[in-house]
């Protein structure tokens, strides 16, 4: 991985907004008027979907999908103007949060500035046209990185957007751009701003496969490392839908999480998250409350940079389309946001950030996650009962009486030994 990312990451936590279904407009300006609120959910990075104008040329839907870009250098006229979003970037700074912004570097929509003005840098099938390499994605055409003019424009824009005051960048499928790219363009944009942070949308290990095996290129969460602070967990997600599928035990997607720290260099950075733009709610999943709040507890704790998706907080049990207006149900239950908040508070604990990471499965079906981070001043031990399974399970913690930080109650351990219950479990001593 980028050799100076800075393990504070594993700390942070990043709100993802998709103005258009926001607010009642969906404009930057009412985002702006609610950042106070994203704060106060403990917030660190606000990333927002592309901010760009969107292609209408076989666009998707109704509106088009914002990953269909047309101009990398404007802002879309449907959420307000640059001044709106320079604005609304004051007001998450005032609010002592930065803001991250979508790069889609692999693709444009196929009426965009630059296939207007520079069909050279486009990627041409065996025909001579212009088309993708991913089939699906028929409203967009593939940049063609083998010219190296297209690098120096899109590094340009990116150096542009750090000038104006934006903070980082959410690199969509990342793995698609070559590695090279990147590392250039981290190089050049550390001269406006040294401290941007770099987010890859790594891909399944699936997609990896397939474009491969078609002659495609497309890299690894490894090499991507090497230019990326922080890469989405895509490299395991198969063992999470397979499990939730019924395929596989819980303890077979809890081991690939281990295996992860053997694999990736030892400040690594993996985003975790139960739901995002591109997946279905954590409902579909959990929907029996207490699960959903266990596994929630569970994702702030592990290792890596946590994501809340815009909604997430108000429980939306509904994926917002990303073709349509299709609005976010904002009203608030007081619980679950305290859980959301509480969480954020101990992720920020500077033992998360400093100590060592060790998380255990454990339990009779190998379904608990004990996690631990340990400093020589602090210790902190979460207990996750991921299937609410009733039975004791031994911890890494002395016998003696506990105060669980997420809920207030008393936990004992005796005989190294502590009761599972439905609810989830932070000890610091």
């Amino acid at each position: 991985m980028a050799a100076n990312t800075g393990k504070e990451l594993r700390g942070a936590l990043i709100y993802s907004v998709y103005v258009r279904n926001y607010g009642k407009e969906g404009t930057f300006l009412e985002v702006a008027e609610d950042v106070e609120r994203i704060r106060d959910l403990g917030t660190d990075i606000v990333w927002f979907l592309p901010i760009h104008p969107i292609g209408q040329k076989n666009k998707k839907g109704t509106l088009g999908c914002p990953y269909s870009i047309q101009d990398y250098r404007k802002v879309n006229p449907e959420y307000g103007t640059l001044e709106d979003f320079q604005y609304l970037l004051r007001r998450i700074h005032e609010c002592g949060m930065k803001c991250m912004i979508d790069v889609v570097y692999n693709h444009t929509s196929w009426d965009s500035v630059l296939l207007e003005e520079h069909p050279e840098y486009f990627y041409k099938k065996e025909d001579g046209s212009c088309g993708n390499r991913a089939g699906v994605w028929a409203d967009v055409a593939d940049l063609d990185y083998s010219n190296r003019e297209l690098w120096e424009y899109q590094i340009d824009s990116l150096c542009y957007w750090a000038g104006l005051g934006v903070d980082g960048f959410r690199c969509d499928v990342a793995s698609m751009v070559p590695v090279d790219f990147w590392k250039r363009a981290r190089e050049r944009v550390a001269r406006v701003n040294p401290e941007v942070i770099w987010l890859a949308e790594s891909v399944h290990r699936s997609f990896i496969w397939e474009l491969r095996q078609n002659g495609f290129y497309c890299a690894s969460d490894s090499e991507l490392f090497q230019a990326f602070d922080i890469t989405y967990d895509y490299d395991i997600r198969g063992w999470f839908e397979e499990y939730f599928e019924g395929k596989i035990p819980l303890s077979y997607y809890l081991e690939q999480i281990n295996q992860q720290e053997t694999t990736y260099p030892e400040n690594y950075v993996k985003l975790r998250c139960l739901e995002n733009h591109d997946l279905p709610r954590a409902l579909h999943y959990l929907p029996e409350r207490r699960r959903l709040e266990m596994w929630t507890a569970w994702i702030y704790m592990l290792k890596g940079t946590v994501l809340l998706y815009n909604g997430q907080e108000t429980l939306n049990d509904h994926t917002p389309s990303l073709f349509e207006q299709d609005k976010i149900t904002w009203e608030k239950e007081e619980a679950f946001l305290t859980l959301l908040r509480t969480m954020a508070r101990l992720k920020k604990e500077p033992v998360v950030t400093e100590g060592r990471y060790r998380m255990e499965i454990a339990g009779e079906n190998r379904n608990t996650s004990v996690t631990a981070y340990e400093s020589p001043e602090c210790k902190m031990v979460g207990i996750f009962n991921l299937e609410l399974t009733r039975e004791e399970i031994t911890v890494p913690l002395e016998d003696g009486v506990y105060k669980n930080q997420i809920t207030g109650e008393e936990i004992s351990v005796q005989g190294r030994k502590l009761a599972l219950t439905d609810r989830p479990v932070v000890i610091i001593e």
